[in-house]
């Protein structure tokens, strides 16, 4: 059936013949498109394809990312100067940061990730790195 009488019986609620099991519709280079039936598949290629793809779903890719894969944020990196941050929260002048709080570090940060009491942990401002967890920057913001 071809396309254009397809088209004519959907928009007439007639409904069509549901053959797109059989056959895979390809876009031609001139835009015009052209039937490929299945058939013409080679069955080795599908066998191989399909059995890759079925391994695929069983190999383990490796083990997981960990936060101690990241390097460590230095201060003098570009990010961490415009971010004011430094490693120890302590050295920094309660009067001068935006949220006063009577403690603030990355530990106790809502920007923080990874597992509580880790020294070194992922945080949002700076992806890819990971922050002290006794450090401070000006992004700070509590936890909920």
């Amino acid at each position: 059936m071809s396309l254009k009488r397809e088209n004519i019986l959907l928009q007439k609620g007639l409904g069509v013949r549901c053959d797109f099991l059989y056959r895979i519709c390809a876009i031609a280079p001139h835009h015009t498109l052209q039937e490929i039936p299945l058939s013409k598949i080679a069955r080795r290629q599908f066998i191989q394809l399909s059995a890759v793809a079925a391994a695929g779903c069983f190999i383990n890719p490796g083990r997981e990312a960990v936060a101690g894969d990241l390097p460590q944020l230095t201060e003098d990196d570009p990010m961490a100067k415009a971010m004011k941050y430094v490693h120890d929260a302590s050295t920094v002048d309660p009067a001068t940061r935006n949220n006063p709080a009577p403690e603030q570090n990355c530990a106790n940060c809502a920007l923080i990730q990874g597992a509580d009491g880790d020294a070194w942990r992922p945080c949002q401002i700076f992806p890819g790195k990971v922050v002290n967890a006794a450090g401070w920057c000006s992004v700070w913001a509590p936890k909920a």
